[in-house]
């Protein structure tokens, strides 16, 4: 990103965050929705992807219905940014009186044994809101966010998800892996977003019948220190969020990191497929949509601990969610 375009990026998140909470709720929802109504309608690079994806996830869709499926797809993706924008301000006893979520006690009893867990989720519904959760349940978890530029930016992500209760680590490479190995042998949780691979180093998957690429990073941190590796499923309901955490992923060693990393996929295609339209791949994601990306049938280019960032195996995204 050129140096003025990321100084127009950050101001615009900047006014984001400052103004947005200012404004009625309603009348904030009803601009969001406004907007992303005329994204769908206009078509164009993200909404032309994101109609490309949705037709993966749900292939027996006509065209009116991709159409209607698009539309609804860019109206939860700018609930999402309507959400950050106010989460800040926003009185956390009253977002989680809507958080419908089931499975903790799979996340209780991997921390009951005592060797942390690893939570992996795909891009779906609003994952800060998973967050707010943990944070009220578990008293605090760490996450990785990927060094954005400027460096403005980057701080600005940063500085908000801490000020949600976060713990953020920087996608520093092996520093950042070090930190969350440490975390999970003290009894943590760490939350590592697991449905992009923007290296191309990662694990080959098959995801709705198609070949591609997820990070080696969750299966590899639970398989480094005996953590339970826990898919976890998002989405919005009509009054608040969905979460589901479903029985751990078996990853007992590095040899199993493969399998693990399929089973997280076949765990997201899941949920995904039974809530489409709040997966927000606005991102070419298979290979047939991306030019720069590597056959997924070769050995990824930094072996099977590689993903996101390069050596270190964590899921990193250069999209600032």
């Amino acid at each position: 990103m050129s140096g003025l375009a990321g100084r127009l990026v950050d101001a615009g998140y900047a006014a984001g965050w400052r103004l947005v909470p200012k404004l009625p709720t309603k009348a904030a929802g009803v601009a969001f929705w406004a907007a992303a109504d005329l994204v769908a309608r206009r078509g164009g690079g993200s909404a032309t992807q994101l109609r490309a994806n949705l037709r993966r996830v749900v292939p027996q869709a006509g065209e009116a219905e991709l159409d209607e499926l698009t539309r609804r797809a860019m109206h939860s993706y700018a609930r999402y940014w309507h959400e950050a924008f106010r989460l800040p301000s926003t009185e956390r006893a009253a977002v989680l009186a809507n958080v419908d979520i089931t499975g903790v006690e799979y996340l209780e009893a991997a921390l009951a044994e005592g060797n942390g867990a690893v939570v992996a989720l795909p891009h779906s519904g609003n994952w800060d809101v998973a967050g707010l959760w943990a944070v009220d349940h578990l008293g605090d978890f760490t996450t990785v966010v990927e060094r954005l530029e400027p460096e403005s930016l980057y701080r600005r992500f940063v500085e908000y998800r801490e000020s949600l209760g976060f713990e953020v680590v920087p996608a520093d490479g092996s520093v950042s892996f070090r930190l969350l190995l440490q975390r999970l042998r003290e009894n943590k949780v760490v939350c590592l977003v697991g449905d992009r691979d923007l290296n191309n180093t990662g694990v080959p998957v098959t995801f709705f019948d198609e070949q591609a690429r997820f990070p080696a990073g969750p299966a590899r941190l639970a398989a480094s220190t005996g953590a339970a590796l826990l898919p976890l499923g998002s989405w919005f309901t009509d009054e608040g969020w969905g979460l589901r955490i479903h029985p751990p992923v078996r990853v007992a060693n590095r040899s199993e990191a493969a399998a693990a990393t399929q089973a997280l996929a076949d765990v997201f295609s899941g949920d995904i497929a039974a809530h489409p339209t709040d997966w927000h791949m606005l991102q070419p994601f298979w290979p047939a949509d991306r030019e720069d990306i590597v056959d997924p049938g070769e050995p990824a280019g930094g072996g099977a601990g590689a993903a996101g960032t390069g050596t270190d195996g964590t899921s990193a995204d250069a999209d600032p969610r």
